[in-house]
C-alpha cells in the first residue's frame, strides 16, 4: 500500500507564514446584532488551530467565514491571498483547497461509503463523468487506500445511514482527504463520540497534518481534547475572542477557570 504522502500530495504553493488572515471581522446575519464582533486571527500554514467556546459563541459562523459561505459585515479576511466569497469567481478557484467538514457531516445517507468519499474527488472530474459516476482508476485506488487508512476498507459498499456515529465520521474525514486539500475546516468532528472514539478520529486528522503538512482550523467543546492536539487554541464567546494561546503554556484547570470568569 502506498505512503499517504503519495496518496495526497498537495500543491503546497501558500507554504510560507500564515494562510489566514482576519482583519477586524464582525459579521451580522440580520443587520441588528453581531454574531462575531472585532475577530482577528491568523492560522500558519501546517498548523492545527482549535477554537474553544459554548454553543452559540459564533465558533461555525467563523468556519462559514473562512470558507466563503458568509461574508463578513465588516473587515476583511484573507485565505490564501484572496477573500472568500463562494460566488466570487477568483474564490471558487482556489476552493479545492479548502476541505470543510460541516457539524452535520454533509454525507449523503443513501449512498454506500465509497460513493460518499468519491465526492471528493469531483472538482477533477468532468460534469459528463461526474454526473454518470465514472471515476477514473487512480481516483477510485486513491479512495480505497484512504478508506483503509481511517479503518473502513470492510464498508466500502455499505449505505452510510447503516453506520455508527464513529464510522460516519470517518467518512466525512475520508471524504474531505481525498479531496486533497491544504485547508481543513472542521466543525464539531468529535461531537458526541466517547473519549476513545474523539480521540482515534483526531488521531487521524493529525497524521494527515503531518504527512502532507495539512492546516487544520477546528471546533471543539472538550477543552482537554483542544489541549492535546492543538498547536494554538482562541476561546470565543458571546462572539468575541477572549483569549488565544498555546497549549503547553496552560494547563486544564486554568483554561477553565480563564474562560469561567467572563460574565455569562
Amino acid at each position: 500500500m502506498r505512503k499517504m504522502t503519495e496518496i495526497l500530495t498537495a500543491d503546497n504553493s501558500f507554504s510560507n507564514d500564515s494562510i489566514i488572515h482576519m482583519y477586524d471581522v464582525w459579521t451580522s446575519y440580520d443587520g441588528k446584532g453581531y454574531t462575531l464582533q472585532g475577530i482577528n486571527m491568523s492560522v500558519e500554514n501546517g498548523k492545527n488551530y482549535i477554537i474553544i467556546g459554548p454553543s452559540g459563541a459564533g465558533k461555525s459562523t467563523l468556519l462559514k467565514l473562512v470558507n466563503g459561505m458568509v461574508i463578513p459585515t465588516k473587515g476583511q479576511i484573507e485565505v490564501f491571498g484572496r477573500r472568500p466569497n463562494i460566488h466570487d469567481n477568483i474564490f471558487k478557484a482556489i476552493m479545492p483547497k479548502i476541505g470543510y467538514i460541516p457539524q452535520n457531516l454533509g454525507l449523503v445517507k443513501n449512498l454506500t461509503v465509497m460513493e460518499n468519499v468519491l465526492i471528493g474527488a469531483l472538482p477533477r472530474i468532468s460534469k459528463v463523468k461526474s454526473f454518470f459516476k465514472i471515476f477514473p482508476d487512480k481516483e477510485v485506488s486513491d479512495a480505497e487506500n484512504v478508506l483503509n487508512l481511517v479503518g473502513l476498507e470492510d464498508k466500502v459498499k455499505r449505505k452510510v445511514y447503516m453506520l455508527s456515529g464513529g464510522e460516519k465520521r470517518r467518512v466525512a474525514i475520508a471524504r474531505a482527504l481525498v479531496q486533497k486539500p491544504e485547508l481543513l475546516l472542521a466543525d464539531e468532528i468529535v461531537s458526541e463520540l466517547d473519549h476513545v472514539s474523539a480521540k482515534e478520529i483526531m488521531d487521524l486528522i493529525i497524521e494527515a497534518k503531518h504527512r502532507i503538512n495539512l492546516t487544520a482550523v477546528m471546533i471543539h467543546h472538550d477543552v482537554q481534547l483542544a489541549l492535546d492536539y492543538a498547536d494554538k487554541i482562541a476561546m470565543i464567546k458571546h462572539g468575541n475572542k477572549i483569549a488565544e494561546f498555546n497549549p503547553n503554556e496552560m494547563r486544564y484547570e486554568e483554561v477553565v477557570g480563564m474562560f469561567n470568569s467572563y460574565e455569562s
